[in-house]
This record gives C-alpha cells, structure tokens and sequence, in this order.
C-alpha cells in the first residue's frame, strides 16, 4: 500500500511540474501586461499545489507591491528571502516595500561576545555544523587510532596533538550546531497584516493598550497564549497582540 502511494504521489509530482510552469508563465505574461490582481490569483494556485520557489514568492511580492498591498508584499518578500538569503533584487524589492510601512522602530544593536558568538554561528546552518562535526568525530579516531598503534616517538606526539585538536574543534562545532539549532528554533518572524492594531500589556482585551502597530510591521514571536501572541520588536518592545493580526514567516 505504502509503495502504490508513493508511487501516486510521484506521478502527481512529475505531472504537476509542467502545469505548474505554465500556470507560472500565465501569471508573469499577466503581470507584464499589469493585471497585476490576475497575477497574484494564478502564483496562489501553484502555491495551493504546494509548489515554492524564491522566484514564485519574489514575483508575489512584486504584483502586491504594484498593488500597494504593504503587508503581503513584504510577507512574500521576506519568504523568498528566506530561501534565497543572498539574492540582492530581493534585499532591494524588501527594503522598497519597508519604505510604505508607517512604523519607524530603532533597531537595538547587539555588542561584544553575543553578536561575536551569533555572527560565527550564523556563517553555516545547522546541517552544515552538524556535517563539520561528524567529519572532526572521523579526524579524531583516526588519529588516535594512529597514536595508539604507533611506536615512532616523533609520529605519536604528532597524531596525538592532532586527535586532541580534533577533539576540541569537535566540541566547538557541537556547541555552535546546538547554538545555532536553538537560534532557528526561536526564530519566528511575523508580519503585521492589519492596517492598525492595539498590541496589549496582557492576552486579553481589557488589559491596557502598550503601543499601536500597522500593516507591515514585521515582529518576533515568543509566546501564545490561547489567541494571543507575545511579541518582541527590533527596539526590544515587547507586549500581545491577537493571532488574527499577524502573519507567521515559518
């Protein structure tokens, strides 16, 4: 049963492919010719198929920026960036849409060993860590294998320094993997899709209003509470907002 669905799925895959590209073709032929509510309607039906790409969310962004949509804009923008990290027409498109928000909030700079620790953690993923570690386990073994077994004094020395060095640069690797496991895991950007909300002191409507966000604004997550979500701002500005305002990246 498990190898005819596996094989239904990949035929459905295969053919969805082609539809797919056409459907793509379709919306960008729209959006050149600045039907720009046809084009959003036909980049959703392939992200409907569960179809994405960082080319399908740019080009979401860009008809919602024609639109002067703010905050779908920069939600499909941010998602595209998250695929393609690197790509500068994204970083620009995004930093053209930012321009529409109403919000100016300071960004709080991080200093001394943190932002040291978080910028090296930050120059691989958590798999290519993880990768670096299993590549320093097999370093280590080899050479206090060779350590153990050999009897010529100046290669003993040598093989051993060489495993211990392994061995420390494995424990580094594992803390930095581990770090970096828990950075992502507390990373949960949202965007603000209403065009005024009332963020709360507390999860509840009665509680007292602490600022007011528009539509665009992009926040940190940190808790939930029934349907209210604690949020954080790049200010360090934290307080609830309801779950119905805001649009998780992940």
């Amino acid at each position: 049963m498990k190898t005819v669905l596996y094989i239904l799925t990949l035929f459905f895959g295969v053919y969805a492919f082609p539809q797919n590209k056409s459907i793509f073709d379709q919306a960008n032929t729209l959006y050149n010719e600045g039907n720009y509510a046809e084009a959003i309607d036909k980049y959703n039906t392939i992200l409907e198929s569960n179809q994405h790409s960082a080319e399908l969310y740019f080009n979401l962004g860009n008809a919602y920026y024609k639109l002067n949509n703010v905050a779908p804009s920069i939600y499909y923008y941010e998602k595209a960036l998250q695929l393609e990290p690197n790509d500068v027409d994204i970083k620009n498109n995004l930093a053209f849409a930012k321009n529409m928000t109403i919000d100016a909030i300071d960004v709080i700079p991080e200093t001394g060993l943190s932002k040291l620790i978080k910028t090296i953690t930050n120059m691989m993923s958590f798999d290519i860590w993880a990768k670096v570690s299993v590549v320093l386990v097999f370093f280590f073994v080899l050479l206090f294998l060779v350590y153990y077994f050999t009897y010529a004094t100046l290669k003993k020395r040598l093989s051993f320094i060489g495993s211990m060095t392994a061995l420390i640069l494995l424990f580094i690797s594992l803390a930095f993997a581990f770090h970096k496991y828990n950075l992502d895991k507390n990373d949960q950007p949202a965007i603000v899709f209403t065009q005024e909300t009332k963020v709360k002191s507390e999860p509840n409507t009665r509680s007292e209003e602490a600022f007011r966000l528009h539509e665009g604004t992009k926040v940190q997550v940190l808790d939930t509470v029934k349907n209210w979500k604690k949020i954080k701002l790049t200010d360090g500005k934290t307080g609830w907002i309801s779950e119905n305002d805001i649009k998780l990246l992940k």
